[in-house]
């Protein structure tokens, strides 16, 4: 019983420890530049503990509330690009040895054991997505997927607990 709830509180633990939305900080978050009166690069980065598809919904939610910030009500993703970056920590090793001698006269005899932990080698993965958007007033005719920003704002930020605007 008591290895079960170790093993749920460990689990819930990792999963609180998913990137949040947020602004960029040391574990992660959203940033945004914008680069023409209606177009913005807006970008989602994860910690090891982020699925890449949570990285690619906070990346559309902040395309939408980016668009709503600015007055907007639609945008398109004219580039959209997602990654997810590695890297690799190996644990120290660490050794004891620990012995007895036991003599005979002019005889003695060493039984050691050495017992060496550590060198465990455990591999983060870091998404990213990165959005190019261009913005509307109203629904563009254009051959292009065109986000009701509004709509697609409240599905997920009620998905992510994220406040309603």
């Amino acid at each position: 019983m008591y290895k079960a709830l170790l093993i749920l509180a460990t689990v819930g633990a990792l999963t609180a420890c998913a990137t949040a939305y947020q602004p960029e900080g040391f574990s992660g978050g959203f940033t945004e530049t914008q680069l023409d009166k209606n177009v913005f690069r807006v970008s989602f980065r994860g910690n090891g503990y982020t699925r890449a598809e949570r990285a690619e919904e906070l990346a559309l939610l902040r395309s939408a509330e980016v668009t709503l910030k600015n007055g907007f009500t639609h945008f398109a993703i004219a580039d959209a690009r997602s990654r997810t970056d590695y890297s690799a920590f190996t644990t120290p090793t660490q050794s004891s040895t620990t012995g007895t001698v036991t003599s005979y006269g002019n005889t003695s005899y060493l039984n050691a054991r050495t017992r060496t932990t550590g060198g465990d080698t455990f591999v983060a993965a870091k998404p990213s997505s990165t959005n190019t958007i261009v913005c509307f007033n109203g629904k563009p005719d254009i051959s292009a997927m065109v986000y009701d920003a509004q709509f697609l704002y409240n599905s997920l930020a009620a998905k992510y607990g994220v406040g309603a605007k």
